[in-house]
This record gives C-alpha cells, structure tokens and sequence, in this order.
C-alpha cells in the first residue's frame, strides 16, 4: 500500500536528491549570494539558504515516505545501482526498507530544525558561511549512511561526518572545544581504521561488497573464524560511534563543548549511525560471529546503561556542580546501552525495540539538547547548582513553558508509558528475557534483570533534574539573606542580573517553539501508536535474521 503511487524513477530520483542536495547545497552556500537573495545581508542570506536546501531535503524525504510500498517494507525500494570501480566491484548502490526509512527521516528532520534554529540563534563563531555548509556536509553524508547498500560507500559515508563535526565542536563550542574535538576525532577515526579493515576482509573473503547479496548469503560465504573476526573489527568502529562502554569517554566532553544544534545533531543523528552499522551490517552478513560476542555486547550494554545512570545521578546531586549538557551525554550513553542490548539478543524483538528506541532516543534527546542550550543562553551557564537557584522559584516560577517542557522531555527520557522512550526499553529487554537460540538464557535474563533496574535509576537521576532545575531548591525564608528576598530585575530579557540569579526569564520564544514542537509531537505519537514504527521494521528485521527470506 502507498499513500500516493509514485513511479520508480521518480522515487529514484528523490532518494539520489535527498543524499546529494546538501552536499551541493554546501557549496553554494560558500559563493556569494544572488543580489535578489541577499536579504539585510549576506549572513541573513546563507543562514536562509541553509533553511531552505535543508526543508527542500526534509520534503523530498516526507514525498519518499509518502510513496514509500508499506506493504512491502522488507523490500529495498527506490534502488539505483550503477558501476563505480569496476576493479574493486564497488558499485552506486542506494536504497531504503522500513529499517532505513524511519532514520533518514529523522536525520532531515532534525538537520532543518537545526538550521531553523540556528537562522535565529546562530552559535558565536566563524563565518555563517561555513558553519551552514558544514552542516549541510553533516547532513548529506548522514543521510548516505542510511541509504548506500555498498560496504566501502558506507564506510565513505561514515566517515564523511568525522570532519565537519569536529569544526563545528572545535570553532562554535564553548569551554575547552578543541581538546573535546580532538578526542572526538581521534577515538572515532581511530575506531574507523580498525573497522575499514574488517570491512575490506568481507568483501575480500565473499567477493563482494554489495549489502543486499551479503545479507541474502546470510553468512553461508564466510567462515566462522572470518566473520569473528569481522565482527571484532568492525564492531569497534561501530561501538566507538555508538558510543558503547567503555569506549564512551569522548561523548561527555564532545557534547558539553558543543554548540546546541551540534549536541542535537550528534545525539539525535551520528550516534545512530552506530547501532544502524550492527543491524544492517554484522547482524545479516556475520551471523555466526555475532552470535560469538552477543553476549559480550550485551554484559558492555547493560554496563553502560547502570554506569550512565550512575554518572547521572553523581552529576544531578546538590553540591556537585554538575553540567546539565554533560548530565544528557551520559544518559546518551545509558539509552544506547538499551539499543545495544536489543541488538545483542539477535530477535526479531530485540532489534525491532533497539530500533525503535534509536528513534526515541533521536526525538527526546534531541529536544533536551535544544532546551539545556536555551536554559544555558538565559542563564549564562548550565550548572546544576545555578540553576536551582537560590529562591526556590527556579524554571516554573520564571519561565513556566520551558519549564514545562523540559519537565515533559525529562519524563519521556525516563520511558514513561504512552510517550516514545518506554516501547524500546520494554522490546529490549522482552527481546533479553528469550535471546535467540544458541544464546544463553540465564546470562540473558541476568541482563535484563541488571537493564530493568537501570530503568529505575534513569527515573531517579530524571526526576532529580525535573524537582531542581524545574522547581528548585527549597531555601527556608529566615536564611535567605536581605538580597535574596527580594526579587531583583533582570538586565534584559532571560539575562542574569549582576548577582547571576535572575528572576525571570524570557519565557519559549516563537522561533523556538517552532523548532521544538514537531519533536514533541512525534514523542507522543510514537508513544501513543507505536505500530507508525513497528509496522515499518518488523517485516524488514524478521527478513535480515532469515537471511534474506521474507
């Protein structure tokens, strides 16, 4: 079924723009402005032109769900296949089911609201001009991620985000950036290398490099030791993006140095890019490996998910003087334990909870990133202590929208039921109480023991965040000092007075609820009609674990 039939070529077509708009995008935006185009002046035009290849690329994305078969969602569809390099078998291959789908939609979306945003609130730096085309760069090599069915277009693919996050990081982050975008850029490239190398020995050892034909062998090319092998190497390029402990450590100083629209991009996009290599990647091609670390990956996951927490709840404590921004990048790394765990399972359960939560964790955390990066810009600072203030009023008292929402993201992070963070935490671990076979039950079922009361200390640390930030601390009147009774104006709207406790603040601007709103909306439609996703991967992840067969 499709809501509008659009022909092949058409949906050719769309695909292909959708992967190559921004990269043209980004050169255009590097050349002067048209003079009927140039706006006041010429930031304000390449900021717009940033908006509109970027909304150009979200409707191409929406016509391409819209023609999409969703009756057939195990089926590639809007496929090109051209030679490349004939030598090496590399081939233009593109292409999207219901696993891929979902992930590219998600991309373009949060790209556009980025650059909406940013058009706006644009982070103090370098030139506009750059920082539009890095993001377009970004994008469009986030979207090939999601669509190239080649083993060496995908590694070219992923590689190609490395470099424009590192300078949106290193020249339009805050405190300490550069030492946070080196170690950004080392663990990932480092972890790449590794990973080229397992992909190179697949091709090699099944003579091809082509996803679709490697998945449908499901294996049966590759020798057991070749694809332990493979799956070590590749699985640790993939973890270090994903990121997976322990080899998280860059993700806190990355996201915490990160301008805000580069925390919602790395959080809600590249750390997908990870999890989308095991599914698409290890679980169909290297079967037989998979199975020989799933339970390894799986003991890493839930590690993650009680170390995260615990981090969280060591940030969020009175007196810790903790970083909000940096308190969200470790619950990142608590939630990707959860798609990870998922994954490790091997069940059409499993990975359809790890996919749905990758979405989830996209939406909500994405959200999150956009309001600690307001919070920060009205308050001049994202420290835990600060923000509670010192009158108790804190966001509800002073800003009651935002504060609101941070409350509504907060609990939606927390996997509340009816909001979109509560189906893939509860399909994992369904998906760890029964793995796959030839797995372990008990060590599985120990997992999802260790993972569910992760899911009551992402609860604590959330709700700790909600009662400080959102309401507060409690200070008795008798020992507030003179100062502190009385309400003192801000120097300007959302700015802190000279004291550094405003007491009020500039409340959701119309610029921002148009950012923030569609995330919203979608947390609680996924939530609330949860098929919207499972209806797309379920066909598509039961036939990659059949090895091809519908």
């Amino acid at each position: 079924m499709t809501v509008i039939d659009i022909s092949p070529s058409v949906m050719q077509f769309l695909l292909a723009f959708i992967v190559v708009a921004p990269l043209l995008g980004a050169v255009a935006a590097l050349l002067p402005a048209p003079p009927g185009l140039r706006g006041k002046n010429p930031d304000q035009a390449v900021l717009r032109h940033g908006v509109t290849v970027t909304g150009a690329v979200l409707i191409a994305g929406i016509v391409l769900a819209v023609g999409f078969d969703h009756d057939h969602p195990a089926t590639m569809q809007a496929t090109t296949d051209i030679s490349w390099i004939p030598a090496l078998g590399v081939r233009i291959h593109l292409g999207i089911d219901g696993i891929s789908l979902p992930l590219l939609l998600l991309s373009a979306l949060l790209t556009f609201l980025c650059t909406l945003y940013s058009y706006f609130k644009l982070p103090a730096g370098p030139s506009p001009k750059a920082f539009i085309a890095l993001v377009l760069v970004l994008e469009s090599g986030t979207l090939a991620t999601f669509a190239v069915l080649d083993l060496l277009l995908f590694f070219l693919a992923f590689e190609m985000v490395l470099i424009p996050m590192y300078f949106l990081i290193a020249r339009w982050g805050g405190d300490q950036r550069r030492a946070a975008a080196w170690k950004f850029i080392l663990y990932t490239l480092l972890g790449s290398v590794v990973m080229l190398l397992g992909l190179l020995l697949i091709g090699l050892k099944s003579g091809t490099f082509d996803m679709v034909a490697l998945a449908t062998d499901n294996g049966r090319g590759l020798t057991t030791s070749v694809q332990v092998i493979a799956v070590l190497a590749i699985g640790i390029g993939l973890a270090v993006k994903t990121p997976m402990w322990p080899l998280h450590s860059w993700l806190p100083d990355a996201h915490t140095a990160a301008p805000t629209v580069g925390s919602v991009l790395l959080a809600g996009v590249l750390l997908k890019m990870g999890t989308y290599g095991f599914v698409r990647i290890l679980l169909p091609i290297a079967p037989d490996g998979m199975r020989t670390f799933a339970p390894y990956l799986a003991a890493f996951a839930v590690v993650g998910i009680v170390y995260g927490s615990l981090a969280c709840l060591a940030l969020a404590r009175n007196g810790a003087k903790g970083d909000l921004k940096r308190l969200i990048a470790y619950s990142s790394v608590g939630h990707m334990g959860f798609v990870l765990l998922g994954i490790a399972t091997m069940t059409p359960t499993g990975v359809n909870g790890a996919l749905f939560a990758n979405i989830a964790h996209g939406l909500i955390t994405g959200l999150l990133f956009f309001l600690v990066g307001a919070i920060k810009d009205r308050y001049g600072t994202a420290d835990l202590d600060t923000l509670a203030g010192a009158t108790g009023a804190a966001l509800y008292g002073r800003a009651p929208r935002l504060g609101a929402l941070l409350a509504f993201a907060a609990v939606a992070s927390l996997g509340l039921p009816g909001l979109a963070g509560f189906w893939g935490e509860m399909l994992t671990l369904f998906g760890a109480y029964s793995p796959a076979e030839g797995l372990s039950r008990p060590a599985f079922r120990t997992f999802m023991a260790i993972g569910a009361f992760g899911t009551l200390l992402t609860a604590a640390y959330m709700l700790i965040v909600v009662r400080r930030v959102c309401m507060g601390e409690h200070t008795p009147h008798s020992q507030l000092s003179p100062d502190d009774r009385t309400p003192q104006p801000a120097d300007g709207p959302g700015r802190p007075t000279a004291a550094g406790s405003p007491s009020q603040l500039a409340d959701i601007q119309t610029y921002e609820a148009a950012a923030w709103t569609p995330l919203a909306a979608l947390t609680v439609l996924a939530g609330l009609w949860p098929a919207i996703l499972l209806g797309l991967t379920d066909p598509a992840v039961q036939k990659l674990l059949a090895g091809g067969k519908s």
